[in-house]
């Protein structure tokens, strides 16, 4: 192995962007966790039905 391949590895980064969906809804929004840490559910304000309800993680989109 040359010392170049070892110089040049991609390292992983710490946090990643995710996709959060509206459980009642469907409404969308991103939001940033850690890359080793659980899938997020929160509770939010979802402007299409005035009133706060459940978001759970849908997807990943991006490292960052």
């Amino acid at each position: 192995m040359f010392l170049t391949n070892v110089l040049l590895k991609k390292i992983k980064s710490k946090t990643i962007m995710v996709q959060m969906q509206s459980m009642v809804s469907g409404h969308t929004f991103n939001t940033i966790r850690e890359r080793l840490g659980d899938k997020v559910e929160i509770i939010r304000f979802d402007p299409f039905i005035q009133k706060e309800c459940l978001y759970r993680e849908k997807k990943k989109i991006r490292s960052m």
